[in-house]
């Protein structure tokens, strides 16, 4: 029974909460901006007056892509936390340190994504601007691969661990 739940937290995680790490990544990179940003501004290259898509590089369509993936990889990505915690409970780990700090910083990049992030990119399509909410979607997009980095560390290294 362990060894399927391990299977199933690891596997779920590679697939879930990468494929919305990398959606979450790459979407300030495809999200149009304001047609009044100047050439050369907010990560695109195309002539001022312009949706800034003529580059290749910004494309609605992927941004629109990238938003549902965000979103569907992170509700299907609670399948992590949940099988997580029983294969805890299975092993009897729930009371050392690296499954409590591991909890804390799934439930603080759940939050994240959930209050900021998926509604940031959501307003991002619905109302581009000079790139300014790119911007900080970048930095959070950012603070959340390190914040499931973290937690990958602490299941390798596990800090406190019984045996």
């Amino acid at each position: 029974m362990e060894k399927l739940l391990l299977s199933v937290h690891v596997l779920a995680g590679i697939v879930f909460v990468g494929g919305s790490a990398v959606a979450t990544s790459l979407f300030p990179r495809y999200a149009p901006v304001a047609a009044s940003v100047p050439a050369g501004t907010a990560g695109g290259g195309a002539a001022a007056g312009t949706l800034q898509e003529a580059s290749g590089e910004r494309n609605r369509s992927v941004a629109v892509a990238l938003l549902r993936i965000t979103r569907g990889y992170s509700l299907f990505g609670i399948v992590v936390p949940v099988v997580g915690i029983v294969l805890a409970l299975v092993q009897g780990r729930m009371g050392e340190i690296w499954i409590t700090v591991s909890m804390v910083l799934t439930a603080a990049a759940g939050v994240l994504l959930a209050l900021w992030i998926y509604p940031l990119q959501r307003e991002a399509l619905a109302e581009p601007d000079d790139g300014a909410r790119l911007r900080r979607l970048s930095m959070l997009a950012g603070i959340y691969n390190l914040l499931w980095a973290v937690v990958v560390v602490m299941m390798i290294v596990r800090p406190g661990a019984d045996g």
